[in-house]
């Protein structure tokens, strides 16, 4: 009997590992980035001390229920039992302990793997590759200043190499993310959030967008293709040059419209300038004269709105 019971424990322990490792792949816990190997350290080592805490818990609350059940009669019942010094120091003493070893994680791995700073011992670290992201309404834009060019939903870098992203919006708030590599950050209109990443092995890696931007959020996806090597990447340069389109403000224009499922695009000749252009067309301020008449427009809108609301509520207490 009792080696049924632990043969149906470990079937049901590996069950639930196979479905679980089941979304690894492509995953945070599939890390091809040295970014997304230090987040990989961190997940599991902040879940296994909590599983400090969880799993007695879970466990004692079966052999409460177990010993305290009705049929046994030579379980000792003390209600008025009220404390117990070895249990008071069992249970603040640990999670206090658990708390200072997340917190001191916490405050290191803050600091170690802040997006904004380059990654220190790696390949590119004084001569990082500069990729500009922009997202739009539905699609991501990448260019690349140094070499002029620009793609959409698809983003090309060497492996072993820096990449630092320079990333803003068009409209909505998103958030770029690319699981095998590292972390996710948030692209705001009128504003430049920063990234740094390495791809550890050359290969193609999954991006999209972690953030609900409205009714094309779905199809924000992207292949980041990681190429073997500085070579193949200046080859991969100089195919876009020779066979795309150039991207001027007319262009952008027209590309910045709202589309779903967008297909891959290529530029060549990027107008100098353009994500400056874009980052700095939300971050003008207004003058003293038009601010209060905004403000003023948005009292009027706001009491209008309100007495709509008020007559709409006096007429459904009246019907009722």
């Amino acid at each position: 009997m009792k080696d049924r019971a632990s043969s149906l424990v470990r079937g049901g322990i590996l069950l639930l590992l196979t479905v679980v490792m089941a979304g690894c792949k492509n995953g945070v816990l599939d890390p091809k980035g040295q970014v997304a190997a230090d987040v990989k350290s961190l997940i599991i080592t902040a879940t296994l001390l909590m599983l400090i805490v969880v799993i007695p818990v879970i466990v004692l609350t079966l052999v409460f229920a177990w010993k305290y059940r009705a049929s046994n009669t030579k379980a000792t019942y003390t209600p008025k039992w009220a404390h117990s010094t070895k249990i008071e120091l069992v249970v603040w003493l640990v999670p206090c302990l658990i708390i200072i070893v997340l917190g001191t994680l916490t405050w290191r791995s803050t600091h170690e793997l802040d997006p904004y700073q380059p990654l220190k011992g790696v390949a590119g670290e004084e001569d990082p590759l500069t990729v500009e992201v922009v997202s739009l309404d539905w699609k991501w834009l990448f260019i690349y200043p140094e070499q002029q060019i620009a793609t959409v939903n698809k983003l090309v870098i060497p492996a072993h190499r820096q990449v630092a992203f320079k990333i803003t919006s068009d409209s909505v708030m998103n958030s770029f993310f690319i699981p095998q590599l590292g972390s996710q950050i948030y692209s705001m209109a009128g504003m430049e959030t920063k990234l740094h990443l390495i791809a550890d092995e050359p290969g193609t890696y999954d991006g999209f967008s972690a953030n609900y931007s409205g009714g094309g959020f779905t199809g924000m996806n992207f292949k980041t293709d990681a190429l073997a090597s500085e070579a193949d990447f200046d080859a991969w340069v100089e195919q876009v040059r020779a066979g795309s389109e150039p991207l001027n403000q007319a262009r952008y224009e027209q590309l910045a419209e709202r589309s779903i499922n967008h297909p891959v695009e290529t530029f060549s000749d990027v107008e100098p300038g353009l994500f400056t252009s874009i980052l700095q067309q939300y971050m003008t301020m207004p003058s003293e004269g038009e601010e209060g008449m905004h403000g003023m427009e948005m009292h009027e809108e706001a009491s209008t709105h309100g007495q709509e609301s008020a007559d709409a509520d006096k007429q459904h207490l009246a019907q009722e």
